[in-house]
């Protein structure tokens, strides 16, 4: 049953537009056409609401921060990588342990153009409406906990395939913006310029190496390593059945946080099937231009069976710091985890299983699972 936080974000909240400044939201807007459905009126009444406020603090931003972080230099990040519903989220939250990184948290991700400004002020009132778990998967949620930066490109350049959970009518346009593959040369230099100065502030503001999380990253190694060509990856991968249901429910479960438009129409598992085998392409073509020693490759059930293990190796691997001195935490993390219960799914059809088996097929050869 939804508790009362998530019924009020479903018909009020912003979902990834709630950084959005006034003059982006008109450009949004406009590019698809003010196609708002009647449903989702309330959604964008508050967004145009609070285009307002973040307009207004995106120039206070610009005028006591800009001159500071825009030439801060950023050292190579260390960028986790995988599909939706791999174990990434997990990964993240266990390599953001070791407080000599930083990682961008909730509240950074959705509001990159004024959280240098606002998080301290703001943060009270958003976590007041934030759910205490998130609703396709029951992990923990608060605005101090490490997300993606996918979000953040949501509200700047609005080059993010996210963006087609929006407005799904123009899905094919954002669906371009997963591996950049097909996207024009202007729309490349715009997300590389969006992450680039998003990753600056967040260097201003910790002044640590950054651990970056986004699945859609798993498919722009190369747009990666030439922002930052000193950058370490790594890649956890999942049974790709189990991967496949879950990234349905989340779809599921996730969707009526965020969109403007009606998806019933819209074949969301024709979707799934289709940006697994895109995404993962293009990170076997790309794997090889990683130089040695910067990317290491994890089994999401080899980390659930002994995460100090696995994170011990990767550490080794990546020549990161001291692995012991993060040890302890990892121990109480888990012992956190105690009540924490999976989602569970029914078998799949036979006709979707030999159909994943098929299309995925190099997944299935590459990990060793059985298709």
């Amino acid at each position: 049953m939804s508790t009362w936080r998530e019924r009020f974000l479903i018909r009020y909240g912003p979902g990834v537009l709630a950084g959005i400044t006034l003059g982006d939201w008109l450009t949004l807007l406009r590019e698809n056409r003010f196609s708002v459905d009647p449903a989702y009126l309330p959604r964008a009444a508050a967004v145009s609401f609070a285009t307002v406020i973040n307009s207004f603090f995106r120039c206070y931003e610009e005028w006591r921060y800009g001159a500071k972080w825009r030439d801060v230099p950023v050292p190579p990040p260390l960028f986790v990588l995988g599909h939706w519903r791999s174990g990434t989220t997990h990964l993240h939250y266990l390599l953001g342990l070791d407080d000599r990184f930083a990682c961008p948290n909730l509240y950074q991700v959705h509001y990159p153009h004024t959280f240098l400004s606002t998080e301290r002020w703001f943060s009270g009132l958003t976590a007041f409406l934030l759910p205490r778990h998130r609703p396709y998967d029951n992990v923990r949620l608060d605005l101090t906990v490490p997300d993606e930066d996918e979000f953040a490109m949501c509200v700047s350049g609005f080059m993010s395939c996210y963006l087609a959970g929006v407005f799904p009518r123009r899905a094919e346009h954002y669906d371009q913006f997963l591996t950049f593959r097909n996207a024009p040369p202007q729309a490349i230099e715009i997300w590389k310029s969006s992450l680039l100065r998003f990753l600056q502030k967040l260097t201003f503001k910790y002044d640590k190496p950054l651990i970056i999380k986004s699945p859609t990253h798993t498919g722009r190694i190369k747009l990666l390593l030439e922002i930052f060509p000193g950058a370490r990856f790594v890649h956890i991968h999942r049974d790709p059945y189990t991967v496949f249901q879950s990234t349905v429910h989340t779809h599921r479960a996730g969707l009526p946080f965020a969109r403007l438009q009606r998806t019933d129409q819209f074949d969301w598992t024709e979707r799934i099937v289709r940006q697994y085998k895109e995404v993962h392409d293009a990170f076997f073509e790309e794997r090889s231009l990683i130089p040695a020693g910067h990317l290491y490759e994890v089994c999401f059930e080899d980390l659930e069976q002994d995460p100090a293990y696995e994170l011990r190796k990767i550490y080794a691997a990546l020549n990161l710091p001291e692995f012991e001195q993060v040890e302890p935490k990892i121990g109480n993390y888990m012992h956190s985890l105690s009540d924490y219960r999976k989602n569970r799914f029914p078998e799949l059809a036979p006709e979707m299983r030999k159909r994943i088996a098929g299309e995925w097929r190099r997944c299935f050869e590459e990990w060793g699972y059985s298709p």
